[in-house]
């Protein structure tokens, strides 16, 4: 029956794959303690920030909600490779011409999951450099606590005790804490305008790369589609042989090449500016590089750590391990997910 249930035997590594590395698998697919479905994914969205301060409160939630994304993700990629061997088992009891094309249907529409399944490895590069922002987000927020509690004092002993001695000494707190603070609050500033340019590209060049490759396969079960003699036949009419046997190897070999052989400089969709979103983003660019010359700012994210105000908060990853800690207390376990591929037999 000329049966393939993988289009890459021996898995060399793609054009793409030796441009930029695949990265190393998302930090979802292992160790998961948290119960499947709505519940675990409703359980960590309310629980994002729950443990963190107040300042990264709401992209804590956001690196929660990202890894629902992301779970959701795993579950759709492993799904739909059992559904691409379903139609298989399926499609053998049928005529020949069927069955052989819906057997190279789910030769590509494995392929398809398995694209999805590395899509959310790509897609964890994002998520983890998102969450770097909210660590520092952490990090920054005893500087402003400790900025306010000064203010507050000053302006209780001022209205209790105006001639308090206390209140000269004070001040003069407030003022090395308020340069602390805008040390600690430039940063900020520079860390998250950096990170999140970097998160985003990661993310959008993941998702054209799965996008591109998904029209590609599509593309060819088309051509497998023209495979199948729809012609009406007449009751106790029978229908020629099939011979399109070598012609839908000879398609899965095509597509396989395509894969293999896309980079991200052979894209075939294009996203072109308008003549004025083009002018804009010129002059936008320009005011940028007009501004930065002349200023050196190589040391100006040093790290702070004078031993004084500036302590460092917690480490806020603790706030996944406590969530995990909780849900496992509950019970709420699920199966460890990996790259698994169990082939049907011929």
């Amino acid at each position: 029956m000329h049966r393939t249930y993988s289009m890459r035997q021996s898995r060399a590594p793609t054009a793409s794959q030796l441009q930029n590395p695949p990265p190393p698998p998302s930090t979802t697919k292992s160790g998961r303690l948290f119960g499947k479905g709505s519940f675990g994914h409703a359980l960590r969205r309310n629980a994002g920030g729950a443990f963190g301060p107040d300042l990264a409160k709401k992209l804590a939630q956001l690196v929660k909600m990202e890894k629902n994304v992301m779970r959701s993700m795993e579950t759709v990629a492993k799904e739909r490779m059992e559904v691409a061997q379903q139609l298989s088992v399926w499609g053998e009891g049928g005529d020949e011409d069927v069955s052989d094309v819906t057997d190279k249907l789910g030769v590509l529409l494995y392929e398809i999951g398995e694209l999805e399944d590395q899509y959310v490895d790509r897609y964890d590069q994002y998520r983890v450099t998102i969450k770097s922002i909210r660590n520092i987000e952490a990090s920054v927020q005893p500087s402003r606590d400790r900025k306010q509690k000064i203010t507050d004092q000053i302006a209780q002993l001022k209205y209790k005790e105006p001639n308090s001695p206390k209140i000269v000494v004070l001040e003069q707190e407030l003022v090395r804490a308020e340069a602390e603070s805008l040390v600690a609050e430039a940063q900020l500033s520079n860390i998250t305008r950096e990170k999140v340019k970097a998160a985003y590209t990661y993310q959008f060049d993941a998702l054209r790369e799965h996008c591109e490759k998904v029209a590609i396969i599509a593309g060819y079960g088309k051509h497998l589609l023209e495979l199948i003699d729809d012609t009406p036949v007449t009751p106790g009419e029978t229908r020629a042989a099939y011979d399109g046997y070598e012609a839908s190897k000879a398609i899965i070999q095509d597509c396989e090449d395509a894969l293999t052989n896309w980079v991200e400089s052979n894209a075939v969709v294009s996203s072109k500016l308008s003549t004025r979103s083009r002018t804009l983003s010129q002059r936008r660019r320009s005011n940028i590089a007009a501004r930065n010359e002349g200023h050196d700012l190589s040391t100006q994210d040093a790290p702070i750590n004078d031993g004084s105000s500036w302590v460092a908060h917690r480490d806020v990853d603790s706030e996944e391990e406590e969530e995990e800690r909780l849900d496992s207390d509950a019970g709420l376990h699920d199966e460890s997910r990996g790259r698994t591929q169990e082939p049907l037999a011929a």
